[in-house]
């Protein structure tokens, strides 16, 4: 099956063109497109463009009852994973009534063309030369799958953090009233200076560590970087929460195990192949034997495990820069200079946005602060804002689901009444054993 769009074709795959890829083995029942030539914002081409993408539920015979949901940074297209209570009939993703689509961005390890895919000129892997990608990039990739899928319109789009600026681009770079409605939850209309220098911190971590060695280690979970992806994301997570929440619930407790050095987990036992030997990555010249170990700390030590075991080092320096790209007038303005944008500008540039977004905030976070919700309800025709009342700090979005879930589904039955008439589509719920196993991606644990 094929699809056009200037001048480019892509085609639905029934396999994977790769299957060296150990992460992206980690996402179940993936569906694969490849687009052979994709020319990239930077002007750059991709060959063999592979995107990775998830569907549920069922395309009505208009081919418009379209939820496309957008993963944040180091999420994947298994937003049953990491937005679990938010999927199922009655839900907010709701696939008795919708065709959800979901897909992998570019440079994420789990399936679509990142470091890891072999680059078809040289036969081997990108690694640090898998050329830069932007939101917008995402967007016109994913915008051919959907051609292929034969779908006519999109009810909405969705998404949180990086995925909310995935969602608002999708209103920005396809045709007028192609996207009907939007929620954008936690996310900002470009990447701050705050965010870009906690980015910052989190690349010089990574880039520090010897065995980064420019982006030339060993692409597997065992080979990574293991101090500076670490540090990187205990960094992360201090800006994923607040203060308020480490407070209440770590205090001062002592942790009552002596520290080790940080663990490679195999956190996807499905696999036919295991992610690690159950090894222990030495970290002793980042803690002293004298060091007091808190609870707080142990909690940062399981965080970096996790990650190390699911994340590449590589992909993640790629989506932090992807992320700082971000800027919703970057070039649709004359401003060449940098500087911020005025209001009027910005409404410009937004005015072929849908009419009436739900736009919400978390109101501890510190990485994506209420005002810049607030600042993007000021500029899209009609918006409305809703708080989620949360000490969770950024990773609300990822938490608060009972409000979350109420403040979507209230907002499409509005937006899309035809959608919630007659019987709902039946539909097959993932197993018990998906819907209760641990999340890879999700902070729900």
């Amino acid at each position: 099956m094929h699809l056009t769009l200037e001048n480019t074709e892509a085609t639905l795959l029934d396999t994977h063109l790769e299957s060296q890829n150990l992460y992206s083995e980690f996402i179940r029942d993936q569906n694969f497109a490849v687009i052979p030539s994709f020319i990239l914002e930077s002007g750059e081409e991709l060959l063999n463009c592979q995107i990775a993408y998830k569907t549920w539920g069922q395309l009505s015979a208009r081919k418009d009852n379209v939820l496309v949901v957008c993963h944040a940074l180091t999420g994947s297209s298994d937003l049953v994973d990491w937005w679990r209570p938010l999927f199922g009939p009655g839900k907010a993703l709701d696939p008795t009534r919708y065709f959800i689509f979901s897909a992998n961005t570019l440079g994420s390890p789990y399936g679509s063309s990142s470091a890891l895919t072999l680059d078809p000129r040289t036969k081997a892997p990108y690694g640090s030369n898998f050329p830069n990608t932007t939101i917008r990039d995402d967007v016109r990739a994913q915008k051919l799958v959907l051609d292929a899928l034969g779908i006519i319109s999109v009810a909405a789009a969705v998404g949180g953090s990086m995925g909310g600026m995935h969602a608002l681009e999708w209103t920005l770079c396809t045709p007028r009233n192609y996207v009907k409605s939007l929620v954008a939850v936690a996310t900002s209309l470009y990447h701050s200076a705050w965010g870009i220098a906690w980015a910052e911190t989190q690349r010089q971590a990574i880039y520090m560590d010897p065995v980064f060695d420019e982006g030339n280690y060993e692409q597997n979970p065992m080979g990574q970087p293991a101090a500076g992806m670490t540090a990187a994301r205990m960094i992360a997570m201090l800006t994923y929460r607040s203060s308020e929440s480490f407070v209440a619930r770590f205090g001062r407790k002592e942790n009552t195990t002596a520290r080790q050095g940080v663990k490679v987990r195999n956190i996807a036992p499905h696999l036919s192949r295991p992610v690690s030997a159950n090894k222990n990555i030495d970290m002793r010249p980042l803690s002293r034997n004298s060091d007091p170990y808190f609870s707080v700390q142990g909690y940062l030590d399981y965080q970096g495990s996790k990650f190390l075991s699911r994340f590449d080092a590589n992909c993640y320096l790629h989506l932090l820069k992807k992320m700082d790209s971000h800027d919703i007038c970057r070039g649709r303005t004359t401003n060449k200079n940098g500087i911020s944008h005025s209001d009027d500008v910005i409404k410009a540039v937004c005015s072929r946005a849908p009419f009436g977004a739900l736009v919400v905030g978390v109101s501890s976070d510190v990485l994506f602060p209420v005002a810049e919700q607030k600042h993007i309800v000021d500029v899209l025709p009609e918006a409305k804002l809703r708080i989620l009342q949360s000490r969770n700090g950024h990773d609300g979005f990822l938490l608060e689901f009972e409000e979350l879930n109420r403040l979507i589904i209230e907002h499409l039955q509005g937006k899309h009444p035809e959608m919630y008439k007659g019987a709902p589509t039946p539909y097959q719920v993932p197993s018990l054993v998906y819907q209760r196993a641990p999340s890879m991606v999700g902070e729900m644990e």
